[in-house]
């Protein structure tokens, strides 16, 4: 029965078996607010904000005064002359990634499409490339589901609209938005903010048909500001969407923040954060290895390996995703930074991904003494002021095996599990010295990467598990508890 455009029609849908089982994906932020590679991908709306602006500052010192060079001049220096898709998705493929895609559309409001909604796209200028298009192949090609994220809701308020800047021209109307009265200082959530007219909510809809009818995209990823599109656009999107995945035969899924949909719509999105303790739902982190911006700037500092590959642990074990961000170059480059974190993660992914597809959280996410301190979005800076130690375990299950991943290597040749203890004797509660439990349901023991069982026993004070001689890989280690 197809979806109609009602909210508890569209509350039929279903996650897509292959995203659970496939973890995490890559995306990209790229387009003309990359040339500068100066701040963040927030660029052009900071250097309309005049003194105020360090990126003003920039701006007018290295390019100009703005009437002299807007942000519309940086799009003939997006030239992307470097761009190799195929590249790029083998890396994305060599990193483990089960889905991978492009920021489709920003805030900016350049398409990085081949579009007839848009004329300010990559096909017809910069580039002149079809950038969704081509990725969208190459990363197929590569066995992997396809991404494509949209900013774009946020265009009506992105630009300063005042009458001298080439963003209040009406000649660029159809690149910064029309100009209007948007009501500034306040929050997006604020009521009195101005919510936008129904030609910009036909426009935000008939970007994303175009994307679904040329692309096929297996996940839509929105950005914060959905929630200012006007409700029945969001349902005919929805609605659009998933009756497309139907005809298609394939599973696809939206995904978004906060209450910008109705629960259990899709998939709950946490930036830069991620849920604190293990959920009854499911939820996917977005952050960026680029640790001061989402794309391309010079002086970047990038989130280390051992910080990302704790982090996914963390987030697989208390049922979420990993959606992962880098920003490329504007000539179409992938920071060398960026593709040794990959190849790092893909080599580390390779000697553990028993462990990490097809598997599901258990009763027990974690133990240890490194918790995060807050739940939700914005949160990733803990990993950076409390790292993981080789007491934090995490825990996921798949089949008649449990594995629990420590986050270091352990002291002393051992392995302790303190959630798997054997109860105590019944003269002696709280037994001082660990006693062996002769009765139990593990069936062997063994690490991952590792030739062979390791040697094991079932205490009052928890699993004792001794180390092999050599580490299978870096970072975090996988052990394999199959049960009888």
């Amino acid at each position: 029965m197809p979806y109609t455009e009602t909210w508890d029609s569209l509350k039929r849908h279903r996650q897509p078996q292959w995203l659970d089982d496939g973890k995490w994906g890559i995306y990209f932020h790229w387009g003309p607010y990359s040339v500068p590679a100066f701040s963040n991908e927030w660029y052009p709306n900071n250097m309309y904000r005049g003194f105020v602006s360090p990126v003003w500052v920039h701006h007018v010192e290295t390019y100009g005064a703005l009437d002299e060079f807007g942000y519309k001049d940086f799009i003939p220096k997006f030239t992307a002359e470097k761009f190799d898709p195929d590249a790029w998705a083998r890396l994305f493929k060599e990193a483990g990634a089960s889905f991978a895609g492009p920021v489709a559309e920003h805030h900016d409001g350049f398409s990085m499409w081949d579009s007839k909604v848009n004329r300010w796209n990559a096909k017809a200028m910069g580039p002149k490339r079809d950038v969704v298009g081509e990725m969208e192949r190459a990363i197929r090609k590569q066995g992997m589901r396809f991404i494509c994220t949209f900013h774009h809701a946020n265009l009506w308020y992105f630009y300063n609209h005042d009458p001298g800047l080439d963003t209040g021209d009406p000649r660029y109307a159809d690149l910064y938005g029309k100009p209007h009265a948007a009501t500034g200082g306040i929050g997006y959530s604020d009521p009195r903010l101005d919510r936008p007219d129904k030609g910009f909510n036909e426009t935000w809809l008939a970007k994303l048909v175009e994307v679904i009818d040329a692309y096929k995209p297996d996940l839509i990823w929105f950005d914060f500001c959905l929630r200012r599109i006007h409700d029945k656009y969001k349902r005919k999107l929805a609605a659009y969407y998933y009756n497309k995945a139907e005809e298609w035969g394939t599973e696809v899924e939206i995904i978004y923040k906060d209450f910008n949909m109705p629960p259990g719509l899709g998939l709950l999105d946490y930036e830069r954060g991620r849920a604190d303790k293990l959920t009854h739902y499911k939820w996917i982190t977005d952050t960026s290895m680029g640790r001061k911006s989402w794309s391309y700037i010079e002086r970047e500092e990038y989130t280390p390996v051992p910080a990302l590959v704790h982090a996914f642990i963390d987030r697989i074990a208390k049922n979420g995703y990993l959606l992962l961000n880098f920003g490329p170059k504007a000539n179409g480059e992938i920071p060398q930074q960026v593709q040794d974190n990959f190849r790092a993660l893909g080599k580390w992914i390779a000697v553990n991904e028993e462990a990490i597809f097809g598997t599901t959280p258990w009763v027990v996410a974690e133990e240890g003494p490194t918790r995060m301190a807050k739940d939700g979005g914005f949160n990733d800076d803990q990993d950076y002021t409390r790292p993981y130690t080789a007491e934090d375990i995490r825990f996921v299950t798949k089949g008649n095996a449990l594995y629990a991943f420590a986050l270091g290597w352990p002291a002393g040749g051992e392995l302790t599990i303190k959630t798997l203890t054997a109860p105590p004797a019944p003269k002696d509660e709280f037994p001082e010295e660990p006693y062996l439990v002769e009765d139990s349901d593990i069936a062997s023991v063994g690490l991952l990467g590792h030739d062979g069982e390791l040697d094991w026993r079932i205490t009052s004070h928890g699993l004792k598990v001794t180390l092999p001689q050599k580490k299978p890989c870096d970072h975090a280690f996988a052990f394999k508890i199959s049960w009888t």
